[in-house]
């Protein structure tokens, strides 16, 4: 390989790396968004569901060593340094892996996951008092922008403790779940609210068809961003390999001293 084509080589990497460090820090953060988060439904499986908890630490461990791998990618690619770029070759393919299998097990093991999330949202329905608990706030949340009601439906929230009571002589309903366009007593966007009849003013789909829909809409951009960030892993692994055979012997004079 010619001089010209070494170092279009090397630096062709070194920014390849500088995104790669930039896609570690945009993973990290989603994995802190996931633990930190208190206005989504993210924060609503958080608080009972350990398999989120775990996934969140994994999110915020694969973009601290991503980061990590950049920079040391970066030094291997400038400084040309033959053990750190089969270091890095190594770690792209094991993280490539990695993510092949994560798909595939997500994506077998999704009716489970289903079966999960149904579980952990009944028991916050069974549970709901709209007393400035994190998790029924983010539910409130999530009812209100995606206009839906319950996880299969409104009548889901038959079976919280309040409305079914006998002393519920008010019929109260979720406020969160208020249709706008329906008439009825004055919107609030937590809690639960009094109505006259027992037919509540409230959406009727179920949150489970909103989150599905809204994932159908936007599993472009998702398969997206996933295909985008594998073929640049590809082309890392490429790169440094290249590099790495047109360097002939390691030369350690080249590492800066400190």
């Amino acid at each position: 390989m010619g001089k010209g084509c070494v170092a279009a080589t090397k630096y062709f990497l070194f920014l390849f790396n500088l995104l790669f460090f930039i896609f570690g820090a945009v993973i990290m953060g989603f994995g802190l968004w996931v633990m930190l988060d208190n206005q989504s439904f993210i924060m609503v499986l958080h608080e009972s569901s350990t398999t989120l908890k775990v996934a969140a630490y994994i999110l915020i461990g694969i973009g601290s060593l991503t980061m990590l791998m950049g920079f040391l990618g970066c030094i291997g690619a400038i400084y040309e340094i033959r053990c750190l770029l089969g270091l890095y070759f190594t770690c792209l393919l094991l993280i490539l892996i990695a993510q092949v299998t994560a798909a595939v097990l997500i994506y077998f093991q999704r009716d489970l996951l289903r079966q999960e999330m149904s579980t952990i949202v009944n028991k916050i329905l069974v549970n709901y008092t709209g007393h400035n608990k994190t998790s029924e706030h983010a539910w409130d949340y999530l009812q209100r922008t995606m206009k839906c009601c319950g996880w299969t439906g409104h009548a889901n929230w038959t079976e919280n403790e309040l409305i079914k009571s006998p002393n519920n002589s008010q019929n109260l309903y979720p406020c969160s779940c208020r249709n706008e366009s329906i008439s009825g007593t004055d919107m609030k966007e937590t809690g639960l609210c009094p109505h006259l009849s027992s037919d509540w003013p409230v959406f009727t789909t179920g949150c489970v068809s909103s989150v599905e829909d809204w994932l159908l809409r936007n599993c472009g951009v998702i398969l997206g961003v996933c295909v985008g960030i594998a073929v640049i892993e590809l082309l890392g692994m490429i790169l440094s390999m290249c590099l790495c055979k047109s360097v002939q012997q390691e030369d350690y004079s080249k590492v800066p001293k400190y």
